[in-house]
């Protein structure tokens, strides 16, 4: 039997081949995204056995922030979740707008090149048991519709990505997962990321304001990586 991926591939070409046009951009839209979630679908299917309950996940978002949070923290990660399985499909916990729950599926067709890392705590055997699952999904669940916090602020009336998953473990687990850092501490030098900053605060720039952002989580002494594709 042709694997999906294949078999997404001959009906792309025969689409495109026969010179299919699109009624309206919103239905064109709607159709690619169809097509990435198909072919994340079909590369996320032999990954099922590998990933546990607790991961956490990057990507390379291509949100209209995302070359900014780049520049400013020297990493290629700008987008960052929490695994968790369902009865039915792997979900990452995010912080979008608002906080939510995403298919794994259509998470990844968002990411650049549908690259993507998971990560797990060293000693996830010991610490992600039952119980420390149910702290951990306890510790999101008042997060849960909060909407996106475009401020990068260090409060829980709207949360950004890395924010969320921070608090989630360090509140579910009393686990802190990178360090700590302020605004100041970042290269904000680059031209695309002091538009951003002007775009966001004007003149006055929160340089004392906490800040956890996803290099620090992924570089965390704390994780290994259990998956890269």
């Amino acid at each position: 039997m042709p694997s999906p991926r294949i078999t997404l591939r001959v009906v792309l070409a025969t689409l495109l081949g026969g010179g299919i046009v699109f009624s309206s951009p919103r239905l064109a839209n709607k159709f690619q995204r169809w097509c990435l979630a198909e072919q994340a679908t079909a590369t996320l299917a032999p990954l099922g056995a590998t990933l546990h309950n607790g991961d956490l996940i990057f990507q390379t978002s291509q949100s209209a922030q995302s070359q900014a949070i780049q520049l400013a923290t020297h990493s290629p990660y700008s987008h960052c979740g929490l695994l968790y399985k369902t009865t039915r499909e792997w979900q990452v916990f995010e912080a979008v707008q608002p906080v939510k729950l995403t298919p794994l599926a259509q998470w990844v067709a968002r990411g650049k090149g549908e690259h993507f890392v998971v990560k797990r705590l060293h000693d996830a055997a010991q610490v992600l048991t039952p119980a420390g699952l149910a702290h951990l999904q306890m510790a999101g669940q008042p997060m849960l519709g909060h909407g996106y916090d475009l401020a990068f602020n260090w409060s829980d009336k709207q949360i950004y990505c890395s924010e969320l998953i921070w608090k989630v473990y360090d509140r579910g687990l009393h686990r802190r997962l990178g360090q700590l850092q302020h605004l100041r501490d970042f290269d904000l030098r680059h031209p695309a990321v002091q538009a951003k900053l002007r775009e966001r605060y004007g003149a006055r720039l929160p340089l004392e304001e906490p800040v956890i952002s996803p290099a620090s989580i992924f570089n965390s002494p704390e994780l290994v990586t259990v998956v890269s594709r």
